[in-house]
Parts: structure tokens; sequence; C-alpha cells
């Protein structure tokens, strides 16, 4: 890490620290921004967690999580935050258009100090502290080495735990992608210190209500599209969709993997209209990039198999032109 022992020397002593995570926040946003959180307070730090926007129910377990500000909920309580903090780590993203209507008031504060601690490509230049690994399974994971780099693995609880080891699972789909010997090594060490791995997974994946499961159904029946000779689905959302099933944050969490559980099937793309905002999910299995796909045409990007982008076009029209690039990065099947 970049700075590491000047850092040291700025957490010895107490002073007051805001973090801040990615607009719609995931498992890695909330996982790491939390457990950060707690450790940061148990080294005699005053600590605010700044979330852009709501976070999914799913969540709702997580230690501490109720304490968070959400900037959409209090705006000004964010400004006075951010205003009075002499430290503020940037957590699960690296450019400032990720934390969208916040950006402008960080921009205007002056002799502030920042730390970024992030596993996406391409970093912008406005942190004086820079942790960046692009090959970590999440920024929970690099959490857990920040707290080891700086020598004090000795403050981890349950508590802390847990929240790193949502992040890892959520942004590896269970171990399923994004995964390397590091990863499995923090999650050993997770379990070792009294994380039940099984209350987390089952927490976070077993809590669907009935109008989730309803809509997944409607997902599913009536508005995916196999095309088979690029071993590619796809399954959207339009707005009438999000009015008649009154679809809330994290109702569609995961609908994107039912796609890849099909035979064949290699790349997935989860296209839906937020209130005129077309949000994608891409995932694919093996050496497809889905990264490449969102960062070169979606103004998004991610990780190999996993990423995420957004359109300004329509949804009809992004879908026809997510279909175009299919030659270019996914080889034909002769049917």
């Amino acid at each position: 890490m970049e700075g590491l022992d000047q850092l040291k020397d700025i957490l010895k002593i107490p002073t007051t620290i805001a973090i801040i995570v990615h607009r719609n926040p995931d498992g890695d946003a909330l996982g790491s921004g939390l457990g950060l959180a707690l450790f940061l307070r148990k080294k005699g730090h005053s600590v605010h967690l700044i979330l852009p926007s709501e976070y999914p129910p799913a969540f709702e377990f997580l230690p501490t999580i109720k304490d968070a500000i959400v900037y959409d909920l209090h705006p000004h309580r964010t400004t006075e935050i951010l205003t009075n903090s002499e430290l503020i780590f940037c957590l699960d993203f690296n450019a400032f258009d990720r934390i969208e209507r916040i950006a402008p008031i960080l921009l205007d504060l002056k002799k502030k100090k920042y730390v970024m601690i992030d596993h996406h490509l391409d970093p912008e230049p406005f942190a004086d502290f820079v942790m960046s690994d692009t090959s970590a399974s999440s920024t929970c994971e690099m959490v857990y080495q920040f707290i080891e780099k700086l020598g004090e693995l000795k403050k981890l609880d349950v508590n802390m735990g847990t929240c790193l080891f949502t992040g890892i699972i959520t942004d590896t789909g269970s171990f399923k992608y994004a995964t390397n010997p590091e990863t499995y090594r923090v999650a050993g060490e997770l379990k070792k210190i009294g994380v039940d791995d099984y209350q987390v997974q089952d927490k976070i994946f077993n809590a669907w209500t009935e109008g989730q499961m309803v809509l997944l159904g409607h997902c599913l029946r009536n508005r995916m599209e196999l095309i088979p000779e690029y071993s590619t689905g796809i399954i959207y959302l339009d707005a009438s969709d999000y009015k008649k099933y009154q679809i809330s944050r994290g109702d569609t969490e995961g609908v994107v993997n039912y796609i890849l559980m099909i035979k064949g099937i290699k790349m997935a793309l989860f296209i839906r209209d937020m209130h005129g905002t077309i949000r994608m999910s891409l995932r694919s299995k093996g050496d497809i990039s889905v990264q490449d796909i969102a960062r070169n045409h979606f103004n998004g990007g991610g990780h190999k198999n996993a990423s995420g982008g957004t359109s300004k076009e329509g949804i009809k029209e992004t879908i026809n032109t997510f279909k175009s690039l299919l030659p270019k990065y996914i080889e034909k099947v002769e049917l």
C-alpha cells in the first residue's frame, strides 16, 4: 500500500473518519464499510459509514448497519459529517462517478486526506493512500489484508469477520468466481475467529419474499431469451415490470445467475430499466471476459466473469447493441 507507514502514524491518534462506499451498495461495499468501521472504532476513532443510497433488505442482519448514514435520506447530515472528518476512506470504488451526488461535496472539501481500498481497474488519482489490487476477490478481502498490514489482526472479532465474510461470498458468488488462494486463506482465518459461514449464507441467500419468487418466475417464463449459437442468455425487465411487480431495491439480486444454470450457456446479461436508467449485470464462465464488454461499450467494469454497466440507449436498443457485440467476444457454435 502506498504511504502505509504515514497512514499508520495518522491512525495512532484518535481522529474523525468517514467511510464512503459506492451507490447501490452490494454485499462487498456494505461488508467492507461496516467491517472497517467496527475496526477503526475499536482503535478509538470516531467513525461514520456513509451510503450514497439505500441498501438491499437482505443485508439488514449485518452488525451496526442501521447506524449507517444514507445520503439520499440525509443529505445535510452527510455533508456535515464529511466536512468535519479529517480522514475519508473510499471503499469498493475508485472513481467519483460511482458515488454520484456525493462527489461534488468531496470536490469542495479542502485539506482532507483520502484512503482508497479497491479491487477494480483504472483507479482515478484522487487518494493520498492507495491500496488497489485487481486480483483480489473483493474489497472485504483487501480490508482484512489492510488490518493485517497494520499488524492489528488481534482486534478482529466475530462482528467484523461476519461483515468481511459477507463481501467475500457475495463478490465471488459463494466462491464460484474471482477467487484466488488468498481468498480462501482470508476466509479460513475469518472462520477461525468464529464466523458462522452457514448462517451468513443462509441469511443472504435464503431470505427471499414471496414477491421476489413470483418476480423470478416472471423473469424466467416471460423475460428470458436464449441465443444458443453464442452460448448466451438475456433477461430483461422494463418500466412496466417495475410498476406491475412493485420492484424494490434488492428484489432482483441474483437473477442473472439463473441464466448460467442452463446447460451450454456461458454468458448472461440481466438488463433493467430502472426509472429511465438502463443498468446491466453481466456474468460469464471460463475465459469469456464480460469485464471487457462492460468497460469498452457500457461505461462499466468489474471483473472478468462478473461486471456491470449502464446505457444511454433504451432497453431494446441496448439489447440489440449487446447482441451485435457477441461475435467479437464469444465464439459461435454450430448448432
